[in-house]
């Protein structure tokens, strides 16, 4: 008996899927095809035995990763070594995988038998089209996020560590270099025909194209040039006899009038057209320079625009490495090729790298063997750059020297030397100038380190420095607060001495008025009241006298009664 469980990679996680009998045969019926499109047939014939969801976004990337390299994560091992029922002498269990790498990796590592195309991949087309109804608690807009947000999170991450970023560059670059070429070519040609109407004897003395646009914009109108501005002209033409052909056509020149506006026009375009041009010098130098870094050995070899075009032809400097001789021998002239096979003709004999002054040196019988031999060194240059750690121009040159001595063998006969004594040669130099690199690395490295510690003490020194500044002005104003606090005291202290010898003099001149009126029976209420008045203030010690005299009057009244 057989059983077949279809392992399903989602967004969302590992589902494994036990299948019911099915015949191969019928499954690719185009009736049973469309029965897969409906849930409630479909859910007879497959049912979920195990899910495992990933726990983060974070893990799903890992796992997909792992998935799309062919490498079998230690969740997925988990996953199926858990759920995966064991076979057995009578029972035979088959796994059902969508990707043939992958299913090579799991025989391999857990040593089941895996089965891909033909019934599994009609199953798993029905598994992804119902997935989110076969799981429980998964809704079909929670799946389409988890996909959305795994796909954004896998797109990113192949963009981020692709390995061909670094020629990406040299691609751009020199497909913008061909383009600006054509560019300035066809402006240039508008250029002589729009002010050849005016001077049509300089289109044949001067040919190069920006020198042409920019003696249109010197000169301008022609029947104001003069001997003073022969020197202008020298200066862009470099070469006196030209400038003075120039001066001496343009006093016998059969052009037409042209007015100002239409000269205006002509000075700006030519401008347009001279900005372009040096434009085109600058990116042909940042080509030069990427090229010295990403493939010193085949710029060193072939030259920096030949080997962009080559790299840029290839995809990648990676895809370069990985072309055999021949390839890159004929790697450019692929319609030549396929018509030379579809009429039986004779095959091109180079491609590309005809532009290289190599092939262009040699004789007309030699061209074919000289390309030939150029390939294979371009081969080697391509693979030394592609997979050193610090690539070096050392191999390039001595591959190139090794080309000379060919073209000096193929024209004198001389006997070039062998191929494995330049090579330990190349080895050994190389050696010493990873060594000199590594050595200068380091000593940027240290530089850099010591830079960084002198800013951090700085940065110390100067927190240090307002943290004691911060000190200070902490003691100053602890001072001054309690320099304030002292005299604040003493100025209380004062105001209420003054208050005690205010109420002490009050209190003496109401007993002297007091005696004088002559009132001694209430004298033991004055002295009450004396008490009380030490307390008030002025002003309450009058109102008390006042309270007084009335209760005096009383008591004399009761007195005469008696």
């Amino acid at each position: 008996m057989v059983l077949l469980h279809v392992l399903f990679e989602h967004a969302a996680g590992y589902a494994l899927f036990a299948v019911k009998e099915v015949e191969e045969i019928g499954m690719l019926l185009p009736q049973v095809e469309e029965s897969v499109l409906n849930l409630g047939k479909f859910s007879t014939v497959v049912k979920l035995a195990a899910f495992f969801p990933f726990k983060s976004a974070q893990s799903a990337l890992e796992n997909m990763n792992a998935i799309s390299e062919g490498v079998v994560h230690e969740d997925l091992k988990l996953f199926l070594e858990t759920n995966l029922p064991p076979g057995g002498k009578k029972k035979k269990v088959i796994l059902g995988v969508a990707d043939a790498k992958i299913g090579a990796s799991l025989q391999e590592e857990l040593g089941l038998s895996c089965q891909t195309g033909g019934v599994v991949a009609e199953l798993l087309r029905g598994v992804r089209l119902h997935f989110h109804s076969l799981v429980k608690g998964l809704t079909a807009q929670a799946a389409s996020k988890a996909q959305l947000g795994l796909g954004h999170s896998y797109s990113r991450a192949k963009v981020k560590f692709n390995v061909n970023r670094a020629d990406n560059m040299i691609i751009q670059s020199i497909a913008l270099l061909d383009q600006l070429d054509k560019d300035v070519n066809t402006f240039s040609m508008r250029v002589r025909e729009w002010y050849g109407y005016h001077f049509p004897e300089l289109i044949k003395i001067v040919n190069d194209n920006s020198m042409y646009c920019r003696l249109a914009r010197l000169i301008g109108n022609r029947k104001e040039l003069s001997e003073e501005s022969l020197e202008q002209l020298e200066e862009v033409v470099m070469d006196s006899s030209k400038a003075q052909a120039i001066l001496e056509a343009s006093r016998s020149s059969m052009g037409m009038d042209i007015s100002p506006i239409d000269l205006i026009n002509i000075e700006s375009f030519s401008n347009r057209v001279i900005s372009l041009v040096q434009y085109r010098q600058e990116l042909q130098e940042y080509l030069r320079s990427k090229m010295v870094q990403v493939a010193p050995n085949l710029a060193a070899l072939i030259g920096e625009v030949v080997g962009a075009r080559l790299i840029s032809h290839a995809g990648s400097l990676t895809n370069l490495a990985k072309y055999p001789a021949s390839t890159v021998q004929i790697l450019g002239a692929e319609k030549a090729l396929f018509r030379a096979l579809k009429t039986r003709g004779n095959t091109p004999k180079y491609g590309l790298i005809f532009h290289s002054t190599f092939i262009g040196r040699a004789a007309a019988k030699n061209k074919g063997r000289i390309s030939r031999y150029l390939a294979n060194k371009c081969t080697i240059a391509c693979r030394v750059d592609c997979f050193s750690e610090l690539p070096n121009s050392v191999f390039g040159n001595k591959l190139r020297e090794q080309v000379e001595e060919r073209l000096t063998f193929y024209e004198t006969g001389q006997v070039p030397r062998k191929n494995l004594d330049v090579m330990k040669q190349a080895i050994i130099e190389a050696g010493e100038v990873a060594a000199e690199m590594k050595r200068k690395m380091e000593k940027k490295e240290r530089k850099r380190k010591k830079r960084e510690k002198k800013q951090l003490e700085a940065l110390s020194t100067v927190e240090g420095g307002e943290e004691e500044d911060h000190t200070l002005k902490k003691t100053k104003l602890a001072e001054e607060e309690n320099d304030q606090n002292a005299e604040t005291e003493i100025v209380a202290k004062k105001k209420k001495k003054k208050k005690q010898q205010m109420e002490e003099e009050n209190v003496e001149n109401e007993a002297e008025d007091l005696a004088e009126n002559g009132i001694e029976e209430t004298a033991p209420a004055k002295k009450k009241k004396k008490r009380k008045s030490e307390v008030l203030e002025p002003e309450e010690v009058e109102e008390a006298e006042e309270e007084t005299e009335p209760q005096q009057v009383k008591t004399k009244k009761k007195k005469k009664e008696k």
